[in-house]
This record gives C-alpha cells, structure tokens and sequence, in this order.
C-alpha cells in the first residue's frame, strides 16, 4: 500500500456538486462494452487510447535526497517494493558480465538512484490515520493496513479528511471503483477550503447499471459558485484495476489528470477578471454517497440496494504540496510565491506538447459534457469559456 502524502484538517462540507443533476442533457452512451480496454503503449501512439510519445535522447542522472522546504511536505506511506535481491541478480547475472566498463558505472549509478529513493521512502513512512480522519460512518470505512474501503449501504455513506491543508502542489489517488450495477452511486476525491466563498476541485465518480460505462464528473468552484462541469468516459474499465486520478495545482493553472493523462485544464486568467484559486489553502477529501436522484441518467435509474454494500477501494494517497500554516506567515507567503516548488516551475506553466495532444485525444473521445457548450442551461455562458 502507497500512502504518499501531505495532509489537511477541515470539517465535512455538505457536497455542493450533489445538486443540479438534472440540469444535463441526455447523453448517448456507446453500447455495451463499447469503452475499449487500451494499454499504455511505450512507442508510438496507439490507435485507441492516450497518444504517447517515443522515447528518445534518454539521460543518465545523478541522484540526490532532495532538501525540501520547511512548509513543502511530501511523506510516502507503506510503499510496496519489488524485492531488491531478485532485482539485484537479474542485473547482476544478464547485464554486467556483458557490459563494458562505462555500461557498469551507468547501471550502478540507476541502481544507488533506486536505492536512494528506497530509503527515503522508508524514511518518510506513515500510516492513513497520520494523515486522515474519518469525517463520518466509521463504520463504514475499513483500513486493513494494505488498502482503505469506504462503503455505501442503505443506512448510510462514509468519508474520511486529510488533518492538514494545503497552498498548491499535486494530490493523487489509487482507487478501483465499484463493480456491476453502480447506479445511482457516487464517490468523490476532491479538495476544498471551508465557508460560503470556498474554493473546490472536484472528481466525482457516478455509478451507472451494469455493462454501461461510468461517468467521471470534474467541477471546479471558485469563490462559492461551482456549475462548472465536465463528464467524461474513460479509455479503460475502472472497476477492473486501480487507476490513479489527480490533481496538479499551481499559480497558472489546475490540471485534472488519469493515470497521468489530462483530461481537463482550467488556466488562470485573472488578469481579465475571472477568480482563480490562490489564497484558500485546501483540505483533501473523499465521501461515498446514494446521489439517485440525479447520478445516473439525470436520475431515472435508482440505486439497486439488493447489490449493497457497495465498495471502492483506495491502495495509495500521494499529496506533494505545500502545508499551509496560517498561524505562520512565512511559510503562508512561501506557499503564494511558489517559486522554488517543483510545480511552479516554467516547465509547468503550460502543457507540453504531448500532454496538449493527449488533452485533445481525450476532449476528441471521451468528452461527453462541457458546461461551456450549454447554451441551454447558461442564457450567457460563464466568462472563461469565451477566452
């Protein structure tokens, strides 16, 4: 189990995104088994699925433990390892007996990065409940020291909350959804500040009936006011496996991503007046709920509680961001300035091209609602979707 972290602490805030539902056109979904299973392809991009670039011009580097900032927080929880002694003699035995002296020294240097990381690893090791807390229905939340379970029956859903917040960075999860007959279901991994005006970035995972795909709805609220959806399908069945869904925040924009693919990008264009997220350090979030009034097909199909309980399973919790500590200004005014974090980089600033091509792959097949094109349900359309 990875639990790779940062943390938070807020209370639970009444799930804004639950209402609404039945303001979405009727979507036609492809037929059964229809949503192609596509491996990540390492050369060349496939014919169904993300593109992916060659891999060209490959460097050797030098490793080192890295010197985080005093408000920058990075921890990994129970990292599970590939044994080092089978690692070790399989390079050992069909690498170095054929290797000249320079190929030697390269392999021993990829093998002190490896055990470098290794260490640190180790050594920022923890647990979930270091990190989390159960925010409500304990008992309804598992967590074996392997994976964390969070269930929904008919009495009740459940949720857990980080014990600290966070300025900008990067949030991921594992998690392996529900399977057969999901409708009427929802989950949620998500990160939000608190109060009236707060800010909130949004996966929703909303369950359909057997053999039909599920709907990932991303939302983003700025300043109190969401009704910024988007729907997708997904390139791959995610009740078979764990898939990783993440967010990556920083001062120019905020970057949805699965399995490390974009799939949304929202840019920060105050500059013409429209908010961005840059001053409300958030909490990180995931609640399990009965949302049958508007998940699945605008809510003609009702959860099917002879298939409770249902579960989702959580293997890895990574948080890289800055902790914000508002009691302590220099490091509230390191987390704003951002300059010496990884995400803040120029590299950063916008997508590469790879990344621009794997976001207009996604857009081109699996976008199936974008608030910017509902003209019915917008009499003007938000001021973001015209720049």
């Amino acid at each position: 189990m990875g639990w790779k972290t940062t943390h938070l602490i807020p209370k639970l805030l009444p799930h804004s995104i639950t209402t609404g539902g039945n303001h979405f056109p009727e979507i036609a979904f492809p037929a059964s088994g229809a949503v192609p299973m596509v491996p990540m392809c390492p050369h060349g991009a496939p014919s169904q699925g993300p593109p992916m670039d060659s891999i060209k011009n490959t460097e050797i580097y030098f490793c080192r433990a890295p010197e985080a900032p005093a408000c920058h927080a990075s921890h990994s929880l129970d990292y599970k390892f590939p044994s080092m002694g089978v690692f070790l003699q399989s390079i050992l035995y069909l690498k170095l007996r054929v290797m000249g002296r320079r190929e030697r020294v390269i392999v021993w240097l990829l093998l002190l990065c490896l055990a470098t990381e290794v260490e640190l690893a180790a050594s920022r090791s923890t647990n979930f409940s270091e990190l989390f807390q159960f925010s409500w229905a304990p008992d309804h939340i598992v967590n074996d020291g392997r994976v964390v379970k969070l269930t929904l029956d008919q009495n009740s859903g459940c949720g857990f909350e980080s014990r600290k917040k966070y300025l900008f960075g990067q949030v991921s999860a594992e998690i392996k959804l529900v399977e057969g007959d999901s409708a009427g279901t929802v989950t949620a991994f998500y990160m939000s500040s608190q109060g009236e005006t707060h800010d909130e970035l949004d996966f929703e995972f909303l369950g359909n009936v057997t053999g039909e795909p599920y709907l990932v709805q991303t939302n983003i609220y700025l300043n109190g006011t969401g009704n910024r959806e988007q729907r997708h399908t997904l390139w791959f069945d995610p009740t078979l496996d764990f898939h990783s869904y993440s967010l990556l925040w920083n001062h120019h924009h905020i970057i949805f991503l699965v399995d490390g693919v974009p799939i949304r990008t929202f840019t920060n264009r105050e500059e013409k007046g429209i908010p961005f997220p840059n001053s409300q350090a958030m909490g990180i979030y995931s609640s399990v709920w009965n949302a049958d009034d508007w998940a699945t097909q605008g809510g003609r199909v009702k959860t099917n509680w002879s298939h409770a309980p249902f579960v989702w399973t959580f293997k890895t919790v990574a948080v890289d961001a800055c902790e914000f500590s508002p009691e302590t200004d220099d490091i509230a005014g390191k987390c704003r300035e951002g300059e010496e974090f990884w995400w803040d980089k120029p590299a950063l600033n916008e997508l590469n091209f790879h990344q621009s091509r794997q976001l207009k792959w996604v857009r081109r097949r699996h976008l199936v609602y974008d608030y910017c094109k509902d003209t019915a349900r917008f009499s003007e359309l938000p001021p973001e979707c015209s720049v």
